[in-house]
């Protein structure tokens, strides 16, 4: 009976699934085992061509060769992986492999990576799909047991199909029509372009605003203070307008020691029910709001927490709610939390008899993924530690606040009628802290309230109707009104996961309710982007538009800035995955719009200059220009100092990517001086041949490669050059190339003058095999 291959996402998925399925084997790219071997598709390894590589008249950017729409969206192996990319067509297409089953993400993003490898290898064995929301071992085992034919997952996939090759066709000829009216490279795309609208739109507000000043009188009736209100007034009551700053100046001037009486109080109950349980858009915002974090940092840790700790269940989810099959589950759940910091609140919970359905459970609500919870994995709990355990903190916590009973508070508002003029306190007080205990003392953490309510006051004495006060002292203060505040990376996910909002076509709006710009696992990304090309940058915690993009803005279409498209492609979308849209209708019409956005740029100028500095100028100082994606983390971005080019994840994730400039230039080495241009183009291109040699970006890893025209090739990044060995004394000798950092990039000294290995070579060499299998 032949073998079962199983092909995972990343390596260190692939690890844990070989390990429960008893593969121990370890072969190249690949976990070989008696019944299964295990192998990954880790940098996913197939893409849509670049429009150069569908024909050469691409190359050259003009409007002749607009719009462009393929026949056939062609595919290409992806060069830094194709090592990867051979092992798992071999596997594929080997006689030892019977059946194959599909371990990528389950989502449709990790439908697409898999079914591209499979078309492109020829392959035509069946397979399975293994769709799991949890890396623990019993969740294996029970996908396993439990495995799928693929063809139930054929609209999924033409689904993931039509939406790359939907965003290629806009993105490309859009990018090129712009690029070209506006002499200036551009970036467009259908989600991008819709979120920067939103971010340029605030920043005009806040621009075009005009401050305008009003007074606000209080009143200390001793014990509490009251603000002046009028009562004919219903939008802000409490503002006084400048015209009448002398009548009210006068009035505080005058009601010290006068006479007040309490001529209302109203009391009154709210009852809060828990929130519900975390999708991955709010735990951004609410990560965003507590520590600062960006959304892709977020995204990051709650995947390492997903794959490699193993604590909570799949993050890139939009559910916030659970299917009625884990019900049974839950008490396990939080017998695990029952210690450390959670012990309390979890073991109210477990004594709970909070009916959880339909609030929490509830199979509607569930689509490829319930929303994020712990898995129950305890003893891998007590290990967490730094911003693992701070994000876990907050699913444990929201995971144990929905059993807990709900929170009840006492509002009270108390009218106070002083000289004829009324006067209005409200107060607040939590009677019964119920789940909101979990977040802090007096059972209320305000980090967490959507909208505090400033004017109310937390300890009011006890006061009667009609009871008499006198008034203390009185105040009027002069105040301004503000202009919207400029968005935070949690105010933009929420904008951009409810953009149907913001639509005034009622019908259209229905629609879009489910449809936000991008999806939970992409929107992170999404907001990289737009600093990647600088059409917004980071001013501490908020996000600003660059005039660059606030320009780009202007100058785009209605239906590339409005979030109304998106949202009808994300519908269009679903419908297609769930089998009720047409694929080829859809695609019919997105090859329409790619030539309507063409046409509309080659019409678009009008007399609009983007910013001479963006134009010419490099980056603006503590701008540094982006010049690709990282190679290694894939999230990062690859930037330049004074001495190198590094990823700006060194410090958040420790990514180890480092060129330096003077790598093949060092020690006469006989090659080029790294500079922007160059690495600009091995990022994007893998290779740059010159009339001297040629340069690669090669390998898992990766490194980079010098090979002169008529010489041997030297490498940088593996802790080897080539004919580099160390020399004797006599020799002058120089420095051994393992001083040159490794693939992990961590420095080696170099070998002792005798030749020997030193003993932190040894140890760079096993971190290189390391991070290869990576």
């Amino acid at each position: 009976m032949g073998k079962t291959l199983v092909v995972a996402e990343k390596p260190s998925v692939g690890r844990d699934i070989a390990r429960v399925l008893g593969a121990s084997t370890r072969g190249n790219g690949c976990i070989i085992g008696d019944e299964y071997v295990v192998t990954w598709a880790i940098g996913h390894l197939i893409s849509l061509c670049n429009p150069e590589e569908l024909d050469e008249k691409y190359k050259k950017w003009s409007f002749d060769t607009l719009p462009i729409l393929p026949g056939e969206m062609n595919k290409k192996i992806i060069y830094r992986t194709r090592f990867q990319y051979g092992i798992v067509k071999n596997w594929m297409n080997s006689d030892e492999i019977e059946r194959i089953v599909c371990a990528t993400d389950a989502g449709r993003e990790g439908e697409l990576i898999f079914r591209l490898i499979y078309e492109h290898t020829g392959c035509s064995k069946p397979f399975d799909r293994l769709w799991i929301s949890s890396m623990t071992d019993y969740a294996i085992r029970q996908g396993f047991e439990s495995l799928k034919p693929g063809s139930q997952y054929d609209n999924l996939y033409e689904s993931a199909r039509c939406r790359a090759e939907a965003d290629w066709l806009v993105g490309m000829n859009g990018s090129r029509g712009y690029t070209l009216t506006y002499n200036t490279l551009l970036s467009v795309g259908r989600v991008q372009s819709p979120t920067l609208a939103i971010l340029v739109e605030r920043e005009l507000e806040r621009r075009n605003f005009k401050p305008e000043k009003y007074y606000v009188l209080t009143a200390d009736f001793g014990g509490y203070t009251g603000r002046w209100f009028d009562e004919s007034v219903r939008e802000n009551p409490y503002r006084i307008p400048p015209a009448r700053r002398d009548e009210f100046e006068s009035l505080a001037a005058t009601l010290p020691g006068k006479s007040a009486v309490v001529e209302r109080i109203e009391v009154t109950q709210q009852t809060n029910k828990p929130p519900l349980l975390y999708d991955l858009t709010q735990l951004q915002r609410d990560a965003n709001r507590k520590f600062g974090w960006p959304a892709s940092k977020t995204l990051k840790i709650a995947q390492t927490l997903y794959e490699q700790a193993k604590v909570i269940t799949y993050p890139r989810t939009d559910s916030k709610y659970l299917s009625s099959d884990m019900k049974k589950s839950l008490p396990d759940r939080l017998e695990k939390l029952n210690q450390g910091k959670w012990k309390k609140f979890a073991a109210l919970a477990l004594k709970s008899e909070r009916e959880l359905f339909p609030r929490v459970i509830n199979n509607k609500g569930v689509s490829d993924h319930h929303a994020i919870i712990p898995t129950g994995s305890a003893a891998a709990v007590e290990k967490l530690e730094g911003n693992e355990l701070r994000l876990f903190d907050l699913i444990a916590r929201r995971f144990i606040a929905v059993f807990l009973e709900d929170q009840i508070i006492e509002r009270t508002e108390i009218l106070t009628r002083c000289e004829g003029h009324a006067f209005l306190t409200r107060g607040r007080r939590v009677t019964h802290p119920g789940w909101s205990a979990v977040y802090g003392k007096n059972g209320s953490d305000k980090r967490f309230e959507e909208e505090p309510d400033n004017a109310e006051q937390d300890d009011l004495p006890q006061v009667v109707q009609a009871e008499s006060r006198t008034a203390v002292s009185a105040e009027l203060a002069e105040k301004e009104t503000t202009p919207p505040p400029p968005y935070t990376e949690a105010s933009l996910l929420a904008a951009m996961e409810h953009a149907g909002r913001r639509i005034d076509d009622e019908e259209l709006a229905a629609q879009m309710r489910d449809s936000g710009l991008g999806t939970p696992a992409t929107r992170a990304a999404i907001i990289d982007r737009l600093i990647q090309v600088q059409y917004i940058r980071r001013v501490r915690r908020t996000l600003v538009p660059t005039e660059k993009g606030m320009t780009l803005v202007a100058v785009l279409p209605e239906a590339l800035r409005s979030p109304i498209m998106t949202g009808q492609w994300e519908k269009a979308l679903g419908d297609i995955g769930r089998g009720e849209g047409d694929s080829e209708q859809f695609m019919q019409g997105i090859r329409r719009l790619a030539t309507d956005i063409v046409d509309e740029s080659r019409t678009r100028r009008q007399g609009i200059e983007f910013p001479e500095s963006v134009r010419r100028q490099g980056p603006a100082p503590g701008e540094r220009e982006t010049l690709g994606a990282c190679p290694i983390c894939e999230d990062g971005e690859i930037k330049e100092n004074s001495k190198a080019f590094y990823c700006t994840n060194w410090r958040r994730t420790r990514c180890t990517f480092t060129l330096w400039k003077n790598a093949f230039t060092k020690d006469d080495g006989g090659g080029p001086e790294v500079t922007p241009d160059i690495v600009r183009v091995l990022l994007e291109r893998k290779t740059l041949v010159g009339k001297t040699g040629t340069l690669s970006l090669m390998g898992d890893a990766p490194w980079v490669q010098w090979e002169p025209a008529d010489g041997s090739p030297v490498r940088y990044g593996d802790g080897s050059r080539a004919g580099d060995e160390s020399q004797d004394k006599a020799g002058g000798a120089k420095k051994s190339a393992t001083r040159r950092k490794t693939v992990a990039r961590k420095k080696t000294t170099s070998g002792k003058k005798s030749g020997k290995t030193s003993t932190a070579k040894k140890k760079a060499t096993k971190t290189t095999k390391a991070t290869a299998e990576e």
